[in-house]
């Protein structure tokens, strides 16, 4: 009997061993969260938690951003709101494309469900009474441009790259693009959202994407501590220690940007006689990146960005989600996708594969009212 009992608790010890060991590599395995949600001190603190991916944006992430920002929105205790990402490389480098491109061709409502909670939540950010403030180090493109820019107050540093490429995969610039992009001076937005052209560091701030610059260094040893330790802030408070960091900065040589004759067109086919025309470096750069890009594509920006202008932001998203599901309907978006991300052959065949192909009519009915299925706030 008691090498019986003996023989069962060693049996026992083993089982248990095994099923701790189990548990332990569980628990070692276990995904992180796409995305923290923290109270810092009178802050409301978000971390894009996805530093693998750099910060890549997806559904569940918008399903979990948008409820906590509408409630720091109406929480007496929370004073500011800041959005982060982790890892330093990226604050958001863009959605997840590759999962909306798979629903679409599989005709899964997360082609339409994903635009319409994204939007929604760009919106909340666009109406966040509280003083929102994005701290945009690294790559910040497509679905990160959409978490920053529509909030009060946006941070570059040296390492911030800003970009709108989605010419490039048959898709627009989205998120609100056709609401900020045609605000920044001259034809400066007409000129990113075309292009994808990408600016860096210090250019950020100068062009309007971001409020302000602030060295790196100086961002979470400093800044961000600042910020979390206000007692009450108003935007203003928060403006004029933002304010004070970037006054640390030395000022290096100022750079130029497009010139606004070279993108002042009603057409996209003018735009792109406008640089032939020009004859400069810089122009036959630029036209030969356009000629790269969707012509559906390239034209859809172009109206959006001119219609977008005296637009409100909530009316622009309507306009966008308008386009998206056009996107999702069309060939360009996955083509462009195959291309780009998946087979990264970079030789899309765009469908019509020419601006003069792509009639005024194509373009007016991306535009058209999808009734019942509108976003809506």
């Amino acid at each position: 009997e008691y090498v019986c009992l003996c023989t069962t608790v060693s049996s026992r010890l083993r089982s248990l061993c095994r099923l701790q060991r189990i548990q332990g590599h569980m628990m070692s395995s276990r995904v992180e969260p796409g995305v923290l949600l923290e109270k810092v001190g009178s802050a409301g603190v978000i971390t894009i938690n996805r530093p693998k991916v750099l910060n890549a944006l997806d559904m569940t992430m918008v399903r979990q951003i948008y409820p906590q920002l509408k409630k720091w929105d109406n929480d007496d205790e929370i004073d500011i709101v800041i959005i982060k990402g982790a890892g330093g490389k990226a604050f958001c480098a863009g959605g997840d494309i590759r999962a909306v491109t798979e629903a679409g061709k599989a005709g899964d409502p997360l082609a339409e469900d994903f635009f319409r909670e994204e939007y929604i939540l760009n919106n909340a950010i666009g109406e966040c009474r509280k003083p929102y403030i994005a701290l945009i180090e690294g790559i910040t493109m497509g679905g990160g441009v959409g978490l920053s820019v529509h909030g009060r107050f946006r941070v570059a540093t040296e390492k911030t790259l800003f970009a709108m490429p989605e010419t490039a995969i048959g898709l627009f610039p989205d998120v609100g693009g056709g609401f900020f992009l045609p605000r920044l001076r001259g034809k400066l937005g007409m000129f990113l959202a075309l292009t994808g052209f990408r600016l860096k560091g210090r250019d950020v701030q100068r062009a309007g994407v971001a409020t302000h610059f602030v060295e790196r260094k100086k961002v979470r040893h400093g800044l961000e501590k600042e910020l979390v330790g206000l007692k009450s802030p108003s935007a203003e408070d928060v403006c004029r220690v933002l304010d004070s960091y970037q006054q640390q900065v030395k000022n290096p040589q100022r750079v130029t940007f497009a010139p606004s004759r070279l993108f002042s067109s009603s057409s996209v086919e003018g735009i792109v006689q406008n640089l032939e025309a020009d004859g400069s470096e810089f122009a036959s750069k630029q036209a030969e990146t356009l000629s790269r890009m969707s012509p559906t594509s390239l034209k859809i920006t172009h109206k959006q960005l001119q219609a977008g202008a005296t637009m409100s932001l909530q009316d622009v998203l309507v306009m966008e989600y308008r386009l998206s599901q056009a996107c999702m309907r069309g060939c360009d978006f996955y083509e462009g996708v195959r291309a780009v991300l998946v087979d990264k052959d970079h030789s899309p065949k765009w469908n019509p594969s020419t601006l003069e192909e792509v009639t005024q009519q194509t373009v007016d009915q991306c535009f058209s009212s999808l009734g019942e299925k509108d976003l809506t706030f």
